[in-house]
């Protein structure tokens, strides 16, 4: 019996974590509440989804954008982290697929973008424990 397709990560980008200081400049500033609220809507209608079978990146609030990489066809997985993201424990994933010549999904700002790539080559290795 095949195993049923289990979420083994979840997450939006994370604002703070990513740009603090752009965050705290348009929290203190009057002008900023726009971006901010810009950013805030970009930050919430943006999902990278990881499961047991293949990882899901889902754009757009009122119009979406989907893109599906299985991870049987991974070809590429791509972790960028600045030496400020690093201690902020966020950065950036990339993979692309063995159908596609560029990267299918790309996002900044997740946290723990290490763990995203592990889980990714656990699941295509056939390896992935559960934890």
């Amino acid at each position: 019996m095949a195993e049923q397709e289990r979420v083994l990560y979840e997450a939006h980008p994370s604002m703070f974590r990513n740009h603090p200081f752009w965050f705290v400049l348009c929290i203190v500033s009057v002008v900023g509440l726009i971006p901010l609220l810009w950013w805030y809507v970009q930050s919430i209608s943006t999902k990278i989804i990881v499961t047991n079978e293949q990882t899901t990146l889902r754009k757009g609030l009122l119009s979406k954008e989907t893109s599906d990489v299985f991870h049987d066809n991974v070809r590429n997985i791509q972790v960028k982290q600045s030496a400020f993201q690093r201690l902020m424990g966020v950065g950036y994933v990339g993979i692309s697929s063995a159908g596609q010549s560029g990267i299918e999904i790309e996002i900044d700002g997740i946290r723990n973008p290490d763990r995203v790539k592990e889980i990714i080559d656990d699941c295509r290795d056939g390896t992935y424990d559960g934890e």
